[in-house]
């Protein structure tokens, strides 16, 4: 016995090393993560950094200044980078402290969404019986209603604001992440180790919390970042109808919505907003796919 267990102990040690090593490598040669990477940095450092980046009050007014086109245009200046709305505002500026908005809806309402999910799929899939009914029966009805309809009610219900939107996103959310999770866990529930430890008078939650939970963040992690990219397209509807999060607080589906009608004559309202809004829901998507190669075992 004693002289096996340096022999069992040396492969289990070393063996994840190389693999793991294998998919960072994988991960820097394709072009489309590494870049997808960097995008998503930049919102996040702007987003941290709006006060001292942006070069104006984002919901300053200035009627003198209404309507500057884009500073390489024809009657741009380098005081307005990306031009003015009909006020005078600060398209930049406004950006900037916008990225603010989705960045923190889409992380707070996947968290929200991530907490109850995870939770009810391992109960779901560890306890089965009447709970696994239960549970997938309620699963089922989410399903059966469109998200964004669905949050729609509610915000109609609750009133527009960022709180209510962030609780929205997230009650409307946790039903893919609770499927998921079941599914892994009826398969880890009949792994050895967990066979063993009910053998061993193992409490259940202490089951659930130390082997099979852990065994599931490689689906929830990848699953988490792609469902942030959806979250924030959410947020940016429900500000374009006007159920955002209100007046006081720049957000790119809102300043889309007022460029709308002005499109004829300053492009640049609506333009800009959209851009930040396509790029960074792209980079969360690059990321978020070749996130698989990262932290799912089962990619190679």
């Amino acid at each position: 016995m004693n002289t096996t267990t340096p022999d069992l102990a040396l492969p289990m040690s070393s063996a994840p090393a190389a693999p793991q090593r294998q998919r960072w490598r994988k991960f820097l040669r394709h072009p489309l993560g590494v870049i997808g990477s960097l995008i998503v940095l930049a919102v996040c450092g702007s987003a941290l950094c709006a006060d001292w980046l942006a070069p104006h009050e984002p919901n300053k007014q200035r009627l003198i200044a209404r309507f500057k086109p884009p500073v390489w245009a024809s009657g741009g200046s380098t005081t307005y980078l990306l031009g003015t709305d009909n006020v005078g505002r600060d398209i930049f500026s406004r950006i900037l402290h916008g990225s603010r908005i989705s960045l923190l809806v889409g992380i707070a309402a996947v968290g929200v969404s991530l907490g109850i999910g995870v939770t009810l799929g391992l109960l779901s899939g560890f306890l089965g019986g009447r709970v696994d009914t239960t549970i997938m029966a309620g699963v089922d009805i989410m399903l059966a209603f469109p998200q964004l309809i669905l949050a729609f009610a509610m915000v109609a219900v609750l009133g527009p604001g960022l709180g209510n939107i962030i609780l929205v996103l997230g009650l409307t959310g946790w039903e893919r992440y609770a499927r998921v999770v079941r599914a892994e866990v009826l398969a880890l529930r009949e792994r050895e180790f967990v066979q063993a430890s009910r053998a061993l008078g193992v409490p259940t939650a202490r089951i659930i919390l130390r082997h099979i939970m852990p065994n599931t963040f490689s689906s929830v992690i990848v699953m988490a970042t792609l469902q942030t990219a959806q979250a924030i397209l959410a947020e940016a509807s429900l500000s374009f109808l006007g159920l955002g999060t209100g007046l006081s607080y720049p957000s790119w589906g809102q300043m889309i919505a007022l460029g709308r009608d002005y499109v004829n004559v300053a492009w640049w309202l609506s333009t800009f907003p959209g851009l930040a809004i396509l790029l960074t829901v792209l980079a969360i998507n690059l990321l978020g796919d070749r996130a698989r190669d990262l932290f799912d075992p089962r990619m190679t």
